[in-house]
């Protein structure tokens, strides 16, 4: 079987998109699934219906690792995705191949090649996605590194050269488009570069530079993707006809909000293109939108319906009780807290729904209970206290979900192992910090009011006393009585009535 190439698609007769030859107007720092189910996937989208006309450099952003970067280099950067899910619950399964990369580039093996681009006076956007830990300060990087180790650190050296080429004219600097999973990722990624400048001693030009020519942009991106499909590319490239080593595959759903000046609108043309890209001078609203909604209704129900006896989110949504519950927390109990107007809220979590009911992943009840206690307080303690200063009561449904997690974290044995519950007869891990775990191997005796007081009167696992929230602790503990008695899924039922 051949492999993917653009002459093997002209063999083959594809009559899909294609784009062979454009100018390299953006440089992506990452080259792994998501950026190419992501960003690659918009600019190619962008190349055919709004005339972009750009490809896309790819950079290893760490060491070692070359067989992505020369399964991509071999297939002249072409792969094919396959974006899969339910929409407006019908089921989708689309494919495309995606033409809009160039090349991938390992700037630890070809440092000069790397910084080349820099002198390419087309390139006008960075893209990144160097995971939560890759927008990190690291004194140890210095300037004479090839290259330096921290993302930062490379793109404080790229910008260098980018200014000792261009910094006498105007419009050469980069729009810095910025993808990790952390809260204000421009703007945290910009602290980084200013401070390797002043570290470096690089000049006071440079840093006007970077700061007048250049725009950071803090973005929120939200697609599940799920990869290279191990299990199944066999059968998929017999389909295809083609032997594609870097597959991609992820959900329909896709959004992505970047926060910068009205006039990306013109050099980004996302929206004559169709596509679903917001570019805002505020993106906080929607970041707290996914979180709450999204995230929210994982935490508030993965752990309740894992004690019913649920192993994945796809079979929650086909049990009308646990779906019940989940759009009563939602529509109810979160949307009414959030400041976005009600019927982008509401759309949202409609397509919430068509995502947890995707019939092509599936995804574990375990997997996202993962850390739970942080979660529970990022995604799910606002809205209860929302709720609370809104309408003076109780939030029902997300009452429940607490006492949900606690009966969660009721472990029968903490070892090296690690600590672990019973469902039934059944044993599952509870994973968390290890603090967490010893708190509630310590409690794992207490009767349901004295277990439910001293989790909520933990201010180290909620930054504040939640037994001051009146009557929560009371309900709580009722809560945990109910799931002892009778199981969580009664508990869900009684938030239905």
């Amino acid at each position: 079987m051949k492999k993917l190439s653009y002459e093997t698609l002209k063999e083959l007769g594809y009559d899909g998109y294609l784009l062979e030859h454009a100018k390299e107007r953006v440089l992506q720092f990452g080259e792994g699934n998501f950026l190419r189910a992501f960003v690659d996937y918009f600019i190619d989208v962008m190349n055919e219906k709004a005339g972009f006309d750009s490809k896309v450099v790819l950079v290893q952003p760490i060491s070692g690792g070359d067989m992505i970067r020369n399964f991509i280099n071999e297939q002249e950067g072409l792969y094919t995705l396959y974006l899969r899910g339910n929409e407006n619950g019908k089921k989708i399964n689309e494919k495309r191949v995606i033409s809009s990369v160039s090349r991938c580039l390992n700037p630890y093996s070809d440092y000069d090649t790397y910084m080349a681009c820099a002198q390419n006076p087309d390139l006008r956007f960075i893209a990144c996605n160097t995971t939560e830990a890759g927008i990190a300060y690291d004194p140890a990087c210095q300037f004479a590194d090839k290259p330096a180790s921290s993302y930062p650190g490379k793109l404080t050296q790229f910008l260098y050269a980018r200014y000792q080429a261009f910094g006498q004219e105007k419009g050469k600097g980069f729009v810095i488009l910025s993808c990790e999973l952390i809260d204000n990722n421009g703007k945290e990624l910009e602290k980084c570069v200013l401070q390797y400048a002043d570290q470096w001693k690089l000049e006071d030009d440079f840093v006007k530079w970077v700061k007048e020519e250049n725009v950071f942009c803090s973005t929120l991106v939200d697609r599940i993707v799920t990869g290279y499909p191990r299990n199944e590319a066999a059968a998929l490239c017999e389909e295809l006809g083609y032997e594609d080593n870097v597959i991609d595959t992820g959900e329909v759903f896709g959004f992505w909000v970047i926060e910068g000046p009205e006039s990306l609108n013109e050099e980004l043309p996302f929206a004559k293109a169709g596509l679903p890209v917001l570019i805002t001078d505020n993106h906080k609203p929607y970041k707290q939108r996914k979180v709450r909604i999204l995230n929210g209704a994982h935490t508030s129900m993965v752990l309740g319906a894992y004690l019913a006896g649920k192993d994945i989110v796809r079979d929650c949504m086909e049990d009308e009780v646990i779906r019940g519950f989940m759009n009563r927390t939602i529509y109810d109990e979160i949307i009414p807290t959030l400041t976005l107007p009600k019927q982008e809220l509401t759309e949202f979590a409609r397509a919430v729904t068509d995502r947890f009911s995707n019939p092509f992943i599936d995804h574990a009840l375990l997997a996202i209970s993962l850390n739970s206690t942080s979660k529970w307080k990022a995604r799910v303690l606002p809205s209860l206290k929302g709720y609370v200063e809104k309408y003076g009561k109780l939030p029902k449904c997300i009452t429940a979900s607490l006492a949900f997690y606690i009966a969660f974290y009721q472990g029968v044995r903490l070892d090296e192992i690690g600590f672990t519950g019973l469902r039934g007869t059944e044993e599952y891990a509870i994973k968390d910090d290890l603090d967490v775990l010893e708190f509630y191997d310590a409690h794992k005796e207490d009767d349901s009011k004295t277990l439910a007081n001293a989790v909520l009167s933990n201010s180290k696992f909620w930054g504040e006393d939640l037994t001051d929230i009146a009557g929560l602790c009371e309900e709580v503990a009722k809560g945990l009585d109910t799931i002892k008695a009778d199981g969580a899924y009664e508990l869900m039922k009684q938030c239905l009535k």
